[in-house]
């Protein structure tokens, strides 16, 4: 199933004036990468946020939302919110805040070249 075209319209409204945003295809649905790190995805109902592994378990009590797991592994810092759950602008401000707020401290998956490459 395709990612909620709606819901990634929103996001990129919201990320409009953010610097080094990119969008690229995975995990079924559209990334949205700032800093060339993961930042926010969108799915066909949902979308998962990347934020601070130390507000993780309190965000799974306090909020609608639920924890990425793939393969049978909980990721910690990465909150799935059903796409019902950010209906509202403020909702997914919220989100959207919480992500951009983490991403300067996130780590980057982005492969280094390798300093003693073989001429």
């Amino acid at each position: 199933m395709p990612y909620n075209e709606k819901l990634a319209d929103r996001i990129r409204e919201a990320l409009m004036d953010t610097p080094k945003v990119k969008e690229k295809v995975m995990f079924s649905g559209v990334a949205f990468m700032v800093n060339d790190k993961i930042c926010i995805t969108v799915g066909p109902d949902r979308i998962m946020c990347r934020i601070d592994p130390a507000i993780h378990d309190q965000l799974l009590e306090e909020r609608a939302c639920r924890p990425m797991i793939m393969k049978g592994r909980e990721y910690k810092g990465y909150i799935v919110v059903n796409e019902e759950d950010v209906q509202r602008k403020a909702e997914l401000d919220y989100w959207i805040g919480l992500c951009l707020d983490f991403n300067p401290m996130a780590k980057s998956s982005k492969k280094k070249k390798s300093a003693n490459r073989k001429k």
